[in-house]
């Protein structure tokens, strides 16, 4: 975080080029969370763009007190909001599309026979396919909480949430999940 900070005041002071620092240690996460939300990679990439623009621009009402991850995952959430709401997605195709291979998990030397690997792969994509399939406030928390690693307290405040709400919204999310998967894996 000290770091982020040093960095953040270079970018104020005049350094536009530090900004790129910033960009490359976020920059996966938030192209991952975003086409985890939306479903399309081209237009999370295209997103997440956006993203790094605007946090670029509004730089300076960036309070150093909170994490800088949290504040890039908030305008991320937002412009994600408004991307749907414009679009009027509700619900996203269970197909992938784009090039996604860059964001699964890969299962190289796992140690693992060939059909447990494509038994593990298999499995991977049916709770894939379910997220896709869950309401969007309840897909952005498992997609927080699950896949990106985010804390409680981290996705209460980029969600402007209380922590009883996320927890219950995770919790419903799981049942949601666990309704959906019966039967297929």
């Amino acid at each position: 975080m000290c770091d982020e900070l040093k960095v953040i005041e270079r970018v104020l002071n005049g350094d536009v080029d530090a900004f790129g620092i910033l960009v490359k240690r976020y920059e996966k996460q938030i192209v991952n969370y975003i086409y985890r939300m939306i479903g399309d990679y081209q237009d999370a990439l295209e997103l997440s763009q956006e993203v790094f623009l605007k946090a670029y621009l509004a730089l300076k009402s960036y309070k150093s007190e909170y994490s800088f991850s949290t504040w890039l995952y908030k305008i991320a959430k937002n412009r994600t909001i408004d991307f749907v709401r414009k679009r009027k997605l509700n619900t996203v195709s269970i197909e992938g599309q784009g090039n996604e291979d860059s964001l699964k998990p890969q299962y190289e030397d796992s140690g693992l026979k060939p059909d447990e690997v494509f038994e593990k792969k298999r499995r991977a994509n049916l709770v894939e396919k379910a997220v896709k399939q869950l309401p969007f406030e309840y897909r952005e928390v498992i997609i927080m909480y699950h896949i990106d690693g985010l804390k409680y307290e981290e996705i209460s405040e980029i969600l402007d949430l209380p922590i009883g709400t996320v927890k219950n919204r995770i919790f419903r999310a799981r049942k949601l999940l666990k309704e959906i998967l019966e039967g297929e894996i």
